[in-house]
């Protein structure tokens, strides 16, 4: 497993973090609720292609 994808992670996660605590101060809720909800949906997606390859690597080892 690669370190890269867990620096990935926690850099969209400080990101949003701070971008949803700038749009809670400035009043807008709904914004910042949108923008978290769009960082967990990038980081599902990069995390659904982590456990593909893991799939696909298990298929190709365990075909006969």
């Amino acid at each position: 497993m690669d370190i890269d994808i867990i620096f990935k992670i926690a850099g969209i996660g400080i990101a949003i973090a701070v971008l949803n605590q700038v749009l809670v101060k400035a009043g807008r809720e709904e914004q910042a609720m949108l923008t978290t909800l769009a960082g967990v949906i990038v980081v599902l997606m990069l995390i659904m292609q982590m456990i593909s390859e893991f799939f696909d690597s298990v298929r190709t080892f365990l075909e006969f």
